[in-house]
């Protein structure tokens, strides 16, 4: 790869990274731009999670504070997170180029929606009245679909935090500070359970992988600075937009 295409990957990955710590959906922009330099799709995609893994370290960390109390679910929905990721990595590595090339549009396109509605569900998320004579029954029961968000998060990633928030926003009984740091810790397993499968492939392409590393880590840092001075609104429509054009390149292909 040339000097400027070197550039590009870390310019995106210092976005990407600041995109995540203000509204999300920061994969739209890395996994668009490795494939575009060259790298193909399911490289690209196998690629991307190991490097952003550092990234959901430091989320899940700096929300510690809201997992207190929460060890129960973590014992239910942490290890679907596990799995789920594991099973979406492994059903990515066994599907082949040309599928995953054919979902790619879909995939992208279904996580710009989500980015779009995500404002929507949280206001709802906010209004919603209590459920508590069946909250034991709901929190056991949501295993199953956390499971299901979960192999998508193996498979693509992109959007996949925001399926995890909607379902523990149906099943749990709780504030959304604490849904949104348990949401983290789920999002770490998925993607943390995906790496690992895919370290042991092949399929990395470390350089790529470590220069991401390095900017989704300042650019973690940044977005954390800006957290307070910038609307995640207006970023999350400039993404979604993105994602929607991007979408609409893959078609085209």
């Amino acid at each position: 790869m040339t000097d400027i295409q070197w550039l590009l990957i870390g310019i995106s990955a210092v976005a990407a990274g600041a995109v995540n710590a203000l509204a999300g959906g920061g994969t739209l922009i890395t996994f668009p731009l490795l494939t575009a330099v060259g790298i193909p799709a399911v490289v690209a995609n196998v690629t991307n999670t190991v490097a952003l893994c550092p990234g959901y370290l430091a989320a899940t960390f700096a929300q510690r504070t809201g997992l207190q109390g929460q060890q129960r679910r973590l014992i239910w929905y942490l290890p679907a997170g596990v799995l789920g990721g594991t099973l979406g990595g492994f059903l990515l590595l066994h599907t082949g180029e040309q599928l995953f090339l054919a979902l790619a549009p879909y995939l992208i396109l279904f996580a710009a929606g989500l980015l779009a509605v995500q404002d929507t569900f949280r206001a709802w998320l906010l209004r919603r009245p209590g459920h508590p004579n069946s909250l034991r029954a709901l929190e056991t029961i949501g295993v199953i679909p956390a499971f299901l968000a979960s192999i998508y998060g193996g498979y693509f990633g992109a959007g996949a935090s925001v399926i995890v928030l909607s379902v523990l926003g149906l099943v749990l009984d709780d504030s959304l500070n604490r849904l949104n740091a348990l949401k983290q810790g789920i999002s770490f397993g998925i993607n943390i359970a995906a790496a690992t499968f895919f370290v042991f492939t092949g399929m990395v392409n470390w350089p790529v992988a470590m220069v991401m590393a390095v900017g989704a880590l300042i650019g973690g840092a940044l977005g954390g600075k800006l957290a307070g001075r910038t609307r995640p609104a207006v970023l999350r429509r400039i993404v979604v937009a993105f994602g929607v054009g991007v979408a609409g390149m893959y078609w085209v292909r």
